[in-house]
């Protein structure tokens, strides 16, 4: 209990010091209860996030003048307005995680889910996904990066089609139910349903937006190859262009980023990226598992190589 927040209201029929000081420890109270992210433009929580969300909150169209009036009228004492900030701040919360792309793929795999009597959602906040034949009362409290290293490690499953809106494809579906049986088998107990979007998120790319980079001829010896190359070569009749075609369109966006980079390491993938050092070793690790799978099928794989990196300097449909 703070205390003087309704009376300050009841006085001056507006919000005070004493008010603000009040929702801004209630937001890092809710946040911290339920693991909601930090605002936009801030890297982690601090009394100015906080202060960002109520001001959100209270200028929000149509809702932000009503915001403190209605709440207001709910209340009796500091104590029952301390309860409706609460509750109004929370649902605050879920309403913007709800527009974000991370929300839209929390809201599709929780539907997934929840048609699948293999999973099993437990009680509580926040909303955490177990295994049916899961002890029940069992949770997981590791790293996330274990889990997203596991889910990394499953092959065979790709999502080609990611729709926005309507049903999600039949591939689509098995692709994600796949590695949230693998991870959920791996962790033994319920994980956060903010966890499991996080690590299909790392493990499809699902979100992440495309970016372009030249290719620059540094030291590497990839780039050596394609300058060479294309300084000697005619365009091939023999079927490499639609190898490598078929190659790139397979390929993720950071996968296209890191193809003339193949010789460096994670930590200089984790910087081109712009992603955690771990996930970047991932991604070079499964880019150069898909590279050699899918040119020792191939008689030429040097010119198949040399036509997948001439995309590079290219936009990709």
């Amino acid at each position: 209990m703070t205390g003087g927040a309704f009376e300050e209201l009841t006085r001056t029929g507006e919000l005070g010091p004493v008010s603000f000081d009040l929702l801004r420890r209630l937001v890092h109270q809710v946040r911290r209860s339920y693991g909601f992210p930090p605002p936009e433009g801030h890297a982690e929580w601090s009394d100015d996030a906080a202060y960002e969300v109520v001001l959100a909150m209270l200028t929000r169209e149509g809702k932000g003048q009503k915001f403190v009036t209605s709440c207001f009228a709910l209340a009796t004492d500091d104590a029952s307005l301390e309860r409706v900030y609460l509750a109004t701040i929370k649902h605050y919360f879920i309403d913007e995680a709800k527009k974000t792309p991370r929300g839209k793929l929390r809201r599709r795999i929780a539907r997934l889910m929840s048609e699948d009597l293999a999973y099993r959602k437990t009680k509580g906040s926040p909303p955490r996904w177990a295994l049916a034949d899961h002890a029940d009362g069992a949770v997981w409290q590791g790293d996330l990066d274990d889990l997203i290293a596991r889910a990394a490690r499953v092959t065979g499953v790709g999502i080609t089609r990611w729709n926005h809106a309507g049903p999600t494809p039949k591939q689509t579906v098995h692709a994600l139910k796949t590695i949230l049986l693998c991870v959920l088998q791996h962790a033994q107990g319920a994980v956060r349903e903010e966890d499991l979007a996080k690590v299909l998120e790392a493990r499809f790319e699902l979100l992440a937006p495309a970016r372009f980079t030249p290719l620059y001829a540094d030291e590497g010896t990839v780039a050596e190859i394609v300058e060479r190359q294309a300084a000697t070569t005619a365009p091939d009749p023999t079927g490499v262009d639609a190898v490598a075609e078929d190659i790139w369109q397979r390929l993720s966006p950071n996968e296209r980023l890191l193809l003339p980079y193949l010789d460096k390491d994670a930590h200089h993938a984790a910087q081109l990226l712009e992603i955690r050092q771990g996930h970047a070793a991932m991604v070079l690790s499964n880019l150069k598992t898909l590279l050699r799978d899918a040119l020792s099928v191939d008689s030429d794989s040097q010119a198949v190589m040399t036509a997948l990196l001439r995309r590079c300097g290219d936009a990709p449909s």
